[in-house]
């Protein structure tokens, strides 16, 4: 697994090439290094990796309101920023624009 130099982001196999589809940077690869580069298209087996790209929400949602763009459903996570006897922080990220923003309990 290689990784962009410009934003980090993994480099998928494309065309014979790796691609980031973040930045759009690629790397040439030989001949010989193509086979380690395949990605497979089926799925029925549950031990392969299945890579995605950061737009898939992992975190729960919530009914709320973003500020910025008026949508009504939001992504939540909570991170203990502080001692351990002090309050979490909860943090949420609007579904539609990317808009995030902290709240402490």
């Amino acid at each position: 697994m290689e990784f962009c130099p410009n934003c980090g982001k993994v480099l998928l196999p494309k065309n014979g090439i790796l691609h980031c589809f973040e930045c759009g940077y690629d790397k040439t690869i030989s001949d010989d290094d193509k086979k380690d580069y395949v990605i497979k298209q089926d799925v029925s087996d549950k031990n392969n990796l299945i890579m995605t790209d950061d737009k898939i929400n992992t975190h729960p949602t919530t009914k709320g309101l973003c500020y910025r763009c008026g949508n009504r459903e939001l992504e939540w996570w909570m991170v203990q920023m502080h001692r351990s006897d002090e309050a979490e922080t909860r943090f949420y990220r609007c579904t539609k624009c990317g808009n995030t923003w902290r709240r402490s309990n």
